[in-house]
């Protein structure tokens, strides 16, 4: 029997565009109930509920917020009555060699990227408890393991890893899984914002000698937030073309 997310509600951070819309629709085609995109651009969130079609709902969030996530998440729960699935996926770069960094690149990534997967996860994690049931997916990054020019970037997604191998530990009794996955150079907005000399030398380093689509990252995603994973929790998983390995 082919396993699928019939009767499961999510919600996809950061799912106006890219990696996060392709995450919406692989749920969506996979028979999910109904799918929340959570996204600081109402505008983007609701074209891509619009493309997607079936069950999703648009909301407008800034997860580093804590009030606005603490809304939305009411807001879910109101259209869909429980949630089963979290896909922490919003982040932002603000790239610079560290004695140039501002105060303000520091904090707008660890607001984003660390923060806000925080206050999704307090206000996501206790119904999730109550339910006895839960799948967490973080959005990690080859990065966590260094990269020049990104320490407030590396930063963030270290402790992401961090945060999510502790709250797998904290977790597992309720039957609630918490993984991340860790992509390197995926085809996205964000990855296009790099500078073009710095994309080819990173094309070019790897393995694979091609950037990975939001598709393939999404695949690994849904089997993370399905039963097929049941007795995987507390994983960190490389999605990189075998750039690390």
């Amino acid at each position: 029997m082919k396993t699928n997310l019939n009767g499961k509600y999510a919600i996809v951070t950061g799912g106006g565009q890219g990696l996060g819309a392709a995450i919406a629709k692989r749920f969506i085609e996979e028979e999910a109930a109904g799918v929340a995109i959570l996204d600081y651009n109402l505008e983007k969130a609701q074209n891509t509920a619009k493309e997607i079609g079936g069950n999703v709902i648009a909301i407008a969030c800034d997860v580093s917020k804590d009030e606005q996530v603490k809304a939305a998440v009411e807001q879910v729960l109101a259209a869909f009555g429980r949630i089963d699935i979290l896909v922490n996926n919003a982040g932002i770069i603000r790239d610079a060699i560290f004695h140039k960094m501002t105060d303000d690149q520091w904090h707008q990534v660890i607001d984003v990227n660390l923060n806000g997967l925080y206050y999704c996860c307090k206000h996501v994690v206790p119904l999730m408890r109550e339910q006895c049931y839960g799948k967490i997916i973080n959005i990690s990054s080859t990065s966590a393991n260094g990269n020049p020019g990104q320490c407030n970037y590396s930063a963030s997604k270290a402790a992401v890893e961090g945060f999510t191998k502790t709250l797998a530990r904290e977790s597992a009794r309720k039957n609630i899984t918490v993984n991340a996955v860790e992509p390197a150079h995926i085809d996205t907005e964000m990855q296009r914002s790099v500078p073009a000399d710095i994309l080819e030398r990173s094309i070019k380093a790897n393995p694979s000698q091609r950037f990975g689509t939001p598709a393939e990252l999404a695949a690994v995603i849904f089997f993370l937030a399905s039963d097929d994973s049941s007795f995987v929790n507390g994983a960190i998983i490389p999605v990189c073309g075998g750039l690390r390995t």
